[in-house]
Order: C-alpha cells, then sequence, then structure tokens
C-alpha cells in the first residue's frame, strides 16, 4: 500500500521475501518497476550502446513531433522540448518492455532538470532566471548512473538466489487491493501526509510527456492527502480527529473538510488491511503528526486509536 517509488518493495526483494505493492500514481509504477526488475547487465549494456547510436543522430533541423500539450510549453523552452522528445521517440522503439521502462525511467528523472521548474522546490514554481539542463547530457550522465546501480543490484540477487523471488507493483487504490483475504504476513506501509504536499505535482512532468495525465484535477482527486476531494463531510470515526476537525473548523472549514475526508480514506485503508491480514499478520504504519492553521494534526494519535476500533491489537509504537 502506498508503494511510492518502491524502497520498502525493494528491500523485501534483498531479503528474499514475496511481496507486492500499491499504488494510484503510474509515474510511482514506472520507477518502481524499473526499480526491482532488475535486467541482465550484458543485455542493458548492449541495448544502451544501440540507444546512444541512435541519440547520437540528433541534429537541430531533423523533423520532430512534439506532443501539443499546454503544460509542456509552459514549463519547457523549445529547444529542451526538441530534445526531451527526440529522445521519448527513440526510447520508445526500443522492443523489451523492460529496457524501454529502464530508459524511460531515467528520461523521467531529468525531466526537471531540463524544465523552468524551480529546482529547490517539490510545489510547482516556475523560475524564469532558471537555465535548464541539456536533456541529452543529462540523460547519457544519469543513464550511466542507472546501469551501474542495475548491475549492483542484479549481481547482489544473483549471488544470494533471490533473482526470482517474486516482487511487483500494481496500479490499485490502498483501499480496494483486490488480494485475497487473509493471506498477507506482513504490511509495511508510509501513508501519504495530508497537507504536507500534493503527491500529483512533483511527478506532472512524466505525467505529460508520458501521456499519464489529461485531466490534472481528476489526476490529483486519486490521492489520498490532497485539497481536490471536495469532501463535504466533517464527520469522523475517531474523538481525537473530530477535536482535531472542529478546532480546524472555526479557521478554516475547507482545510477542516479535507482532514475529515483524509482521516475517513485511511479508515478505509486500515479496514482493507485488516481483511487481507493474516489472523497472526502484521501491520506497520509509519506517519508523523502535522500543523495546519496552528492546529496540531495528530495523525499517530488517530491511526492508533482507529487501528484499535478495527481489531488491531497495538505491538509497539516507536518515536523517531
Amino acid at each position: 500500500m502506498f508503494a511510492g517509488c518502491g524502497t520498502t518493495l525493494i528491500e523485501a526483494k534483498r531479503h528474499g521475501r514475496i511481496s507486492i505493492g500499491f499504488d494510484v500514481n503510474p509515474v510511482a509504477k514506472l520507477i518502481t518497476n524499473a526499480k526491482i526488475h532488475p535486467i541482465k547487465p550484458s543485455n542493458l549494456k548492449a541495448e544502451y550502446e544501440l540507444l546512444l547510436e541512435k541519440i547520437s543522430s540528433y541534429d537541430e533541423s531533423l523533423n520532430i513531433n512534439i506532443p501539443e500539450q499546454e503544460k509542456i510549453d509552459y514549463w519547457f523552452e523549445q529547444k529542451e522540448k526538441r530534445k526531451i522528445a527526440f529522445l521519448l521517440s527513440k526510447i520508445s522503439e526500443i522492443n523489451n518492455k523492460r529496457i524501454r521502462e529502464f530508459f524511460l525511467c531515467s528520461l523521467s528523472n531529468i525531466l526537471k532538470n531540463s524544465s523552468m521548474w524551480l529546482q529547490s522546490s517539490t510545489k510547482p514554481q516556475k523560475d524564469k532566471s532558471k537555465k535548464p539542463a541539456d536533456p541529452i547530457k543529462s540523460f547519457k550522465y544519469h543513464s550511466g548512473h542507472m546501469i551501474e546501480r542495475n548491475e549492483k543490484f542484479y549481481e547482489e540477487l544473483k549471488k544470494n538466489g533471490y533473482l526470482r523471488t517474486s516482487c511487483n507493483i500494481f496500479m490499485r487504490d490502498a483501499q480496494k487491493t483486490k488480494l485475497v483475504s487473509n493471506s498477507v504476513d506482513l504490511i509495511i506501509s508510509s501513508p501519504p501526509y495530508v497537507t504536507s504536499y500534493e503527491y500529483a505535482d512533483i511527478h506532472q512532468l512524466t505525467g505529460y510527456w508520458y501521456n499519464y495525465i489529461s485531466d490534472m484535477n481528476k489526476f490529483r482527486k486519486k490521492f489520498i492527502g490532497t485539497f481536490y476531494s471536495n469532501n463535504q463531510d466533517l464527520e469522523c470515526n475517531s474523538k481525537i480527529a473530530e477535536k482535531i476537525v472542529n478546532t480546524l473548523s472555526e479557521k478554516h472549514k475547507k482545510f477542516a473538510k479535507e482532514i475529515a475526508n483524509y482521516f475517513n480514506t485511511m479508515e478505509n485503508v486500515f479496514i482493507e488491511s485488516k481483511r487481507i491480514l493474516k489472523d497472526n499478520g502484521r501491520v506497520c504504519f509509519v506517519i508523523g503528526n502535522t500543523t495546519i492553521r496552528n492546529v496540531k494534526i495528530k495523525n499517530a494519535e488517530v491511526f492508533y486509536e482507529i487501528l484499535t476500533e478495527h481489531g488491531f491489537e497495538i505491538e509497539d509504537v516507536i518515536l523517531r
């Protein structure tokens, strides 16, 4: 649940544990797939050499098909747009799905550097004074780095006999995993932090280039912890949550509704977790507290209350 960019899945595979992850973000799925399925180094390097040959043919006079997308025009200058579109077209010609995804992941990583996005910000802000990085040079540098990391991971798994250990990610809502009841031994999850930042926004450049996004507002509404759900309900099945929501409602009603929506949605996630977990299974939720309008959002305490309400026995609370 909330697999993000795959750190937990990678660690599961490193330890030879069968694992499965879920996320609603197609960019997260792409990145995770590139990480959890290491490619035989000789095959990857051979394909990269072929790709480099194709890339070397780039010329300013080439007729390049650039996607007609208002947001791409907003974030990218013409010179960088042409090179990114060229790279994308050449990567798309790779027949091997895993290798194609690997280099799509690499291209995704350099988009922010090659755009007018304010580099130090996770939120979408334009830096009019920025000089974007050259997409082709950046792609070559990052691909080389990824190829080295891939080889190390591949050799580690091969040495330990875990290359074939099942590890997968699916694009599904954490409230509806479609897993069989009582089938999971352990759930490790770091849910989104409400009010921290918009998770959909940080991957929007890839979303537009790869045609994952057509309507940004609809895309945002898929994410838990967002202010785009249009929730109208202030009721929560948690006394602590209700107190927080009521206090916040006096200062900012829309924020209060979104906080209520967050806790109610997370309750659905806990119910689903209980359903798929074995009787002697374990679950670990990593969450911290946040503050909005000087009201402390006690996520950890609310989680504790709701989890116990749904039959979980709290084994330990670890502070860091």
